[in-house]
């Protein structure tokens, strides 16, 4: 080796003691570690040291609502969602959402289109695809600046900007292109209004049933996925 460094044997010939003295330091490393084998080896016939335990993974803390906002729980065939209302940032949305629910439109309507990855959209037909009648359309909320993320709830609408009634949808994935970021139909984009709190594994789980055509409408549940009971569990 070069730069002033020595190798590894010449540097333990520097570092020698004399003989004594080594075998003095010998004798008492020998010693050392059957101290040590005493006290780490189990006796015959005894229990072998306990591992020291690990804490459990910290949960992640539940989502609560904001202040003000209103939520609304849906039971489902697959599982109950709860959903808070962004009422401040999407209140047409809200409000016809609301007010869907307290007519009891969604009872008894199903998840009609279901694509794993990219989301779920009900609140419009029954389960032989029977489309429900419904209000006028309401205004499209899309530029109030919330993004289709995973577990937001969106309305759904047809090409038309300002279609959207009773059906709305889930995120499953983040989906950025039905974010705002125009005003042609084609980026003009869709209205979020809420969030998931709890139950997101249901939507899930909604998102990955098998799907297949049912008339004219692709990507329907082969087994229904039916609305319940849509209900207020805290008013606004």
């Amino acid at each position: 080796m070069t730069n002033g460094s020595l190798p590894v044997a010449e540097m333990a010939l520097r570092v020698q003691q004399p003989r004594s003295n080594r075998l003095l330091i010998m004798a008492s490393l020998i010693g050392l570690c059957l101290a040590i084998a005493v006290i780490v080896v189990p006796q015959s016939g005894s229990a072998p040291p306990k591992a020291v335990g690990q804490a459990p993974p910290l949960q992640a803390p539940a989502l609560e609502p904001a202040p003000g906002n209103p939520v609304v729980r849906m039971s489902t065939s697959m599982g109950d969602v709860t959903f808070e209302l962004f009422k401040d940032k999407a209140p047409v949305s809200v409000e016809n959402f609301l007010q869907y629910v307290a007519e009891g439109h969604y009872e008894g309507t199903v998840f009609h289109r279901v694509k794993q990855g990219f989301m779920t959209q009900g609140g419009g037909f029954t389960a032989d695809m029977a489309e429900k009648p419904t209000r006028p359309p309401i205004l499209n909320e899309a530029t109030n600046g919330i993004r289709n993320t995973r577990g937001t709830i969106a309305m759904a609408r047809q090409r038309a900007l300002r279609s959207a009634t009773s059906q709305f949808y889930v995120n499953v994935g983040d989906n950025t292109p039905l974010d705002h970021r125009g005003y042609s139909p084609d980026d003009f984009g869709y209205a979020v209004f809420g969030r998931v709190l709890s139950g997101m594994d249901v939507i899930d789980k909604i998102a990955s049933t098998p799907t297949g055509m049912k008339g004219d409408h692709e990507d329907v549940p082969l087994t229904p996925v039916v609305i319940s009971k849509m209900s207020v569990v805290k008013a606004q």
